[in-house]
Formats: C-alpha cells, structure tokens, sequence
C-alpha cells in the first residue's frame, strides 16, 4: 500500500470498464474515491468490487454533461471529504459507425456533451476546490485515448472530442501552474472492456476490411492512472499512452 492516505480522488464513469479499474487501483493505493456515472446501482455494486466501504468510497449518480449535475457531484464530495486530490476524468460515450453527415444533431452533442463538456465541467469544479483547499493544489488526468492522436473509419464524434480533450489538458497544466494543480493525459488503446469486444471479434480497418485486435488486461491501465497520481506535484506526466502491444496502431498495421 502507497502512503497517500487520506487523499482523495474522484472517478468519473466509474461504473465499469477502466473508470472501475482506475477506481480500484487508486483504492489500493491509499486513496479515499469518490465513483460517479449516470447509473447509482452500478455504482454501489463497483465499490463492491473493488473491495470499498462506505469509508473508504462514495457513490454519486451524476450525469457530467451536465453542468447543475456536476455541481451537486462536487458538493457531495466536498461534505463528504472535504478536498480533492485527483480528478480522473474517464467519463465517455461514442455515436453509431456510420458515415458522419448521416449523424443527427442530438447524436454529436451527445458525444459532445459526454466526452468534452463533462472534462471540462468536472476540472472547473475540482480547480475551484483545488485552489481553495488547505494544502493547495491537485491533479487532473484526463482519458484522451488513441483516438486523440488518429481516427478509427466512420467516428466524427468521438475523434474530434478527443483531439479537443488534449488542448484542454494542455490548457489545465497551463493555467494551474501558480496554483499547483498538475494537468496530464492517458491515451489507452484496446483496453479488455465491455466497449471493446467487437475488436475480439473483428472490428474495421482503415482499408475497410474487418480484422481481430488484441486487446489488454483493464487493470494495466488503473495501475498506470495510479502512476500518474502519485507522483509528487512538481512533477507532472503531461501524455501517456498505454496500449496492446500488438494493436494496429504504431507503423502500417
């Protein structure tokens, strides 16, 4: 077990998949976590999982796209805890694979609202609380994933949010110099969730063919979150990528 008792961290959508693994690496490094997600039995049932109690963990039903939600999130957290040391911003959602000008409205915004405006909503909050609390200062590690450096076919939505997600995370790490609030990025590629069982079973390929991925143990990205937030605040890892080593992403495929 790490020495960081009784810092706190918050995960968001961490109700399955890396936020849960994330969750439960930073439980088991000492960390007080708070899980949120739009789903409260999900919720309950992860801190379960992960071996919390109600000491340890707090479950907050939240939907981070939007904003009067998150508030009463950070208001939970606050009476709860009372500071805030780490905001895993982890929260996202994709749009159906299809050609983008078939996209509706309603189904960017989603994507829109989930993937960029909850990151951004959620660091507001946490760098409020960040700059008031006693000592000052956090960290803020935002989910960028490959899909922040290069598009899968037919994924508008979701690519654009995450490019977007890594101008925001160089914009924290900026702007939360004088305060001592450190701002960085993992980009996970092909991690074994939910979300990722098409690519077990074949997924398309830029060239429009349909080929298996490997995938990777969930839990290697919650120790690499853990790596991130446990390094001393004047050190910060601005960009991490972490991925199946056998995926397609690095040369030609």
């Amino acid at each position: 077990m790490s020495t960081t008792h009784n810092k706190v961290a918050l995960v968001t959508g961490a109700g399955a998949g890396i936020g849960k693994a994330a969750a439960k690496a930073l439980l088991q490094g000492g960390y007080q976590v708070a899980l949120t997600g739009r789903n409260l039995d999900k919720l309950q049932k992860a801190i379960i999982d992960i071996g919390g109690s109600e000491d340890s963990c707090l479950a907050v039903a939240c939907d981070v796209g939007k904003p009067e939600q998150v508030k009463r999130l950070f208001v939970a957290l606050r009476e709860r805890f009372g500071r805030i040391d780490v905001l895993f911003n982890n929260a996202g959602m994709g749009a159906p694979a299809i050609p983008m000008e078939d996209l509706s409205y309603e189904q960017w915004m989603n994507v829109v609202n989930a993937n960029l405006c909850g990151a951004f909503y959620c660091s507001q909050e946490a760098i409020r609380m960040m700059k008031t609390q006693s000592p000052q200062g956090g960290r803020i590690i935002n989910n960028g994933s490959i899909s922040a450096h290069v598009p899968r076919p037919l994924s508008a939505p979701y690519t654009a949010t995450k490019h977007a997600i890594t101008g925001l995370t160089k914009t924290i790490a900026l702007d939360g110099r004088p305060f001592n609030i450190a701002c960085g990025q993992i980009d996970i590629g092909n991690a074994a969730t939910e979300m990722t069982e098409a690519m077990a079973a074949g997924i398309l390929q830029a060239d429009q063919s349909i080929k298996i991925e490997p995938r990777m143990d969930v839990d290697h990205v919650g120790q690499a979150v853990l790596h991130m937030a446990q390094l001393p605040l004047e050190s910060n890892i601005l960009s991490m990528t972490i991925m199946a080593t056998n995926m397609p992403y690095v040369g030609r495929g």
